[in-house]
């Protein structure tokens, strides 16, 4: 079931100068319980756009629409009760605990003291039993790997209670084990939990391989949607990323590199 829709979008920025448009005319939806990767060469505008779906930016044009109303009319205390954001940015205080960074989670249900009561401890305990780091509970930020601070970003993205959660390039500065550990936990979450997943990210052949959904952008050919199978079949993903040195393979859903003579 579809309940986030872009309706003609328009994506960019405003300053004194006017509006610096990066991307238009976006049409799309977010299936319900689904796993969507967002797919696109560097400048294509996919932080942009992810920045603008989670409300961080306005929209230059055209609606956002989630649970049938404008995104534009969400408070942040409403809005963070229906979207959980991961970035890629290091946590500002790598000396908390990730208890701690944990439970900062449930802020948008904590009240102005942010006092946790007994629901809410109750949520950051399933939330690290479920994402497998109840071990590193009172270890420090600084302490863990890339991949285990990932880990904790999404447990805390999962202590929210969010129906949708954004994450923006989630497996950048992982290794190559790791990226596939962190894509296959987020499509878990989908089936577990019934979370909406999208994320954008330049793991083109793990999405391929794991996304139930995948958006490709790109500033030129806009904003094309489809399964990984249905945008394989149509030669839409050989579209956007076949270059001079290397060819989508839709067979295995791979690509092949041509090496120089």
């Amino acid at each position: 079931m579809s309940f986030f829709e872009l309706h003609n979008l328009t994506t960019g920025y405003a300053d004194k100068h006017g509006a610096r448009t990066i991307s238009s005319l976006l049409n799309a939806h977010l299936q319900q319980g689904k796993l969507t990767c967002m797919l696109g060469p560097n400048g294509a505008g996919k932080s942009t756009l992810l920045r603008t779906m989670a409300a961080f930016q306005p929209a230059l044009d055209g609606q956002i629409i989630l649970h049938g109303r404008e995104l534009s009319t969400y408070t942040m205390q409403e809005l963070a009760r229906q979207i959980s954001i991961v970035l890629t940015d290091t946590p500002k205080n790598m000396n908390m605990t990730v208890e701690e960074v944990v439970s900062l989670g449930r802020s948008p249900y904590t009240g102005f003291w942010g006092k946790l009561h007994e629901a809410d401890w109750k949520a950051v305990d399933e939330s690290l039993n479920l994402i497998g780091i109840e071990d590193f509970r009172y270890r420090k930020l600084s302490s863990l790997s890339d991949g285990e601070r990932q880990k904790v970003m999404i447990a805390k993205s999962i202590t929210q209670e969010t129906p949708l959660i954004f994450l923006d390039e989630p497996t950048a500065f992982l290794d190559y084990p790791s990226k596939v550990r962190t894509m296959l936990l987020l499509h878990r979450l989908t089936r577990a939990l019934g979370k909406t997943v999208f994320l954008s990210t330049h793991d083109m052949e793990h999405a391929l391989w794991i996304a139930d959904e995948i958006w490709l952008l790109d500033r030129e050919k806009g904003l094309t949607t489809g399964t990984p199978q249905e945008l394989s079949d149509t030669g839409r993903i050989g579209e956007y990323f076949d270059c001079k040195d290397m060819t989508y393979i839709p067979e295995s859903r791979r690509f092949a590199v041509t090496l120089p003579e």
